[in-house]
Order: structure tokens, then C-alpha cells, then sequence
């Protein structure tokens, strides 16, 4: 069954991107129907921060914290539409929200506030949101403009907005960019799980996972880029916040390079130690700066438990360079299912940073993580989201009078 175009734009996708750009086309007299695979709008929205969405980060800046083959690219939307623009928007709405850490702020009661804040706004806007819609096909209709194929019918529109979204999460989510984009010819950098934790070798699983658990404050670093926040031994490798972040910039391969004791020269402190305190073991030592289950693992591995006094200044120095400069080795990672975002995505120099138009098909745009952007974690992918599904809204055309 095929519906006459009784909208003037499909946005596939009813997530932050695509809600965002839904609520700011409806204001603009288009009539907008926004289909939606999963059972809610906003899934993603619902399941980030712990529950409560980091929805944005004061200090996100699209020069510093966004990767992309093209880093110029998120440059005009961000600076069009910035942090504060969305906080205004959830201030207006009653939301209470805080700043947990370096910018981040989240929602002090419930991710659901954010939702329900953004399908208020899609209601006052005539936009249509339909649920349980998983699109299938988006393809050139005949007579111009495009059909949006889904299992029970087929959508006629103008114009359609691609905001379905990366990999990450695969239960809710869905290839469908990449598969239109490859349709169409539009070249896709190929996409790969992101912020996402970093297994174990087989050697290395062996020694760590019983150490699930363990949270230690570290500086990760790979490939020129390092962060400095905590890191989590789990059962099956290691995650955190600081291991979430380099893993956007670690290839299969590549060392990560972890330093345990970030505000420590450990070489020199362990020689002041031996000079202060030579009957001492090392153990007993290590205990005051790591944690004991940690400290007790390396025993036997990384150093010998002795006294302190009794060990050279050279088998010192080599236990501080390991202390600062761990050389973790990752098995791979967890994938696509703890992934927080996809890295890569529909090639940027497909679509025009100004209106998010495709090129080569004229009508036809894509938004949010269906590009290749990526962010930090911390709210920058849904200050991106927010930035990227606005600036698009504001560049589909208004209807022309007289319409019925």
C-alpha cells in the first residue's frame, strides 16, 4: 500500500537527531511524520548517563573533541547551535539538570524528562511520530521525491531525513544509512564500534580478571592522545571512562599505553622510598598508592615482593617506568553491543555542512550518528545530535502558500 505525500518530509528515526530536527521543521509550517523502528522514541536518550542523559557538555568544542575524516565539517553546525541553545530548551521545560564533571550535565531526575520534553515539543509542532516502523528501504520515487518502505507500506515525501543512527546498541539499532548510502553510490568510511570497553589478550586474562572491579585513576594513551580519568578491570578486559575514550583512537594492534600513577615519577619515588625506608617491602609500599587486589597481582609478575632496600636502582627504575607506562595490549573489543556510539559513518564530504543535504541527491539529508562524527564521551555525540538535526530543519524549505 502506497500513501499519497501527505507530509513534506520523512525523518527516519526518532531519536535525539532526529526528534530535534522534527520539532524545528514543524515549527516551520512543514508537515512532518517521523518513523521510529523501536517500541519508543528516544531509546538511546532513555539508556544514556545510567539513566539520567548526559545530554550535553558546556564546554564542547567542534575543534578539540570530535573525530572525523573530515574535522572541519561539524565546525558550522556547532558553532550555529551551541550548548547553551539546548540548555535554554531545557530550562524552559522545567528540567532540573547539574554539571557532574568537566562539563557534563545531567538531568537530576530522569532521561524520561528529556523525551517527554522533546515529543511535547514534536506535539506542538503537528509532528506525526509513529512507532514500531522500521524502515527498510529508502529509494527514488519516479515522479521526484522518495519512497520510504516499511514492512506494512510505503511513504511518499519531497524530502527525507536519514537520523537513524549508527551500530552501537544493536537491539535498537539498524543499518539503514549505510545500506541507502551504498544504494546511492555515496561513499560510507567504514564504521566501527566506539567508546567502548577494550578486551583482554589471552595472556593478560589470565593475570587481570579476577580483578573485576577495580577502579583505578590512570592516564590512557594511544596513537598521540591520551585522557586522564579512571579505568575499570571487568571480567573481560578493561572499560572506564578513560578507556572508553582512547578506544575511539586504538586500532587492532595498537598498545595503550596506561599510567598508573599519573601524578607520580614512580622511578623517583620508589628511590626515595628504597633510601628512606629500605626494610619495607615493596608490596606494602604499592598498597599506599593502588589498590591492595591490584598490587598483590603484580606481586610475582611486574616485581619480586621484597625489601626495598634489597633491589637495584636499575630493577627500581624499571618497575616505575612499567608503574607509568603499562603496555596494555587489547584482544579487541567488546563491539558493537556495549558500544556507546559508531566511529565512521556516511563520508561528510557527501553531505553539505550547512544543510546536511546530500550532493548528489538533491532532497535527500542525513543527520546526527549516521555521519561520520563522533564525539568524546561526556554529552558531546548528543550536543551533536542537537546541533546537526536543528541546523538541517532550518534549511528544508518552508511551504509554499496556498497549500491544503
Amino acid at each position: 500500500m502506497t500513501h499519497k505525500p501527505i507530509h513534506d518530509v520523512i525523518i527516519v528515526g526518532a531519536g535525539a537527531s532526529g526528534l530535534m530536527c522534527a520539532i524545528n521543521a514543524g515549527h516551520r509550517g512543514l508537515r512532518v511524520l517521523v518513523l521510529e523502528k523501536g517500541p519508543k522514541a528516544g531509546l538511546k536518550i532513555l539508556v544514556s548517563g545510567g539513566g539520567r542523559c548526559n545530554f550535553t557538555n558546556v564546554f564542547a568544542d567542534p575543534r578539540k573533541q570530535f573525530l572525523s575524516q573530515n574535522p572541519h565539517f561539524c565546525i558550522s553546525a556547532m558553532s550555529r547551535y551551541q550548548p547553551a541553545d539546548f540548555v535554554e530548551m531545557v530550562e524552559a521545560s522545567g528540567i532540573d539538570y547539574h554539571e557532574k564533571k568537566l562539563g557534563q550535565l545531567f538531568c537530576d531526575h530522569s532521561a524520561k524528562d528529556i523525551v517527554a520534553m522533546l515529543l511535547d515539543r514534536c506535539a506542538a509542532a503537528g509532528v506525526d511520530v509513529r512507532l514500531r516502523q522500521e524502515v527498510t528501504a529508502v529509494t527514488l520515487a519516479d515522479d521526484g521525491g522518495f519512497r520510504v518502505v516499511t514492512a506494512g507500506q510505503t511513504y511518499v515525501a519531497a524530502k527525507v531525513v536519514i537520523a537513524s543512527g549508527g551500530l552501537s546498541l544493536p537491539k535498537i539499532a539498524t543499518d539503514l544509512a549505510f545500506r541507502t548510502a551504498n544504494r546511492l553510490g555515496l561513499n560510507v568510511v567504514s564504521p566501527r564500534a566506539a567508546l567502548v570497553p577494550l578486551t583482554w589478550n589471552s595472556s593478560d586474562r589470565e593475570k587481570y580478571q579476577a580483578l573485576s572491579g577495580i577502579s583505578v585513576d590512570a592516564v590512557t594513551a594511544c596513537n598521540g592522545v591520551s585522557f586522564r580519568e579512571s579505568i575499570l578491570f571487568t571480567h573481560r578486559g578493561l572499560s572506564g571512562p578513560a578507556i572508553l575514550q582512547i578506544s575511539s583512537y586504538w586500532r587492532e594492534g595498537d598498545t595503550v599505553i596506561i599510567d598508573l600513577l599519573p601524578d607520580t615519577d614512580a622511578a623517583e619515588w620508589l628511590g626515595t622510598e628504597r633510601e628512606a625506608k629500605p626494610r619495607q617491602r615493596i608490596v606494602s609500599m604499592l598498597k599506599t598508592r593502588l589498590p591492595n587486589r591490584l598490587v598483590e597481582t603484580m606481586a610475582g609478575d611486574w616485581f619480586q615482593d621484597v625489601k626495598i632496600g634489597s633491589c637495584s636502582p636499575r630493577q627500581l627504575a624499571q618497575l616505575g617506568a612499567r608503574l607509568n607506562a603499562w603496555q596494555f595490549r587489547p584482544g579487541g573489543s567488546e563491539g558493537y553491543r556495549t558500544a556507546e556510539v559508531t566511529l565512521g559513518g556516511i563520508d561528510t564530504n557527501e553531505v553539505s555542512s550547512k544543510t546536511f543535504e546530500v550532493k548528489k541527491v538533491p532532497g535527500l539529508y542525513a543527520i546526527g550518528e549516521a555521519l561520520d562524527v563522533t564525539g568524546w564521551l561526556g554529552g558531546y555525540n548528543f550536543q551533536w545530535a542537537w546541533a546537526s538535526g536543528w541546523c538541517c530543519a532550518q534549511h528544508l524549505d518552508p511551504i509554499p502558500p496556498g497549500r491544503e
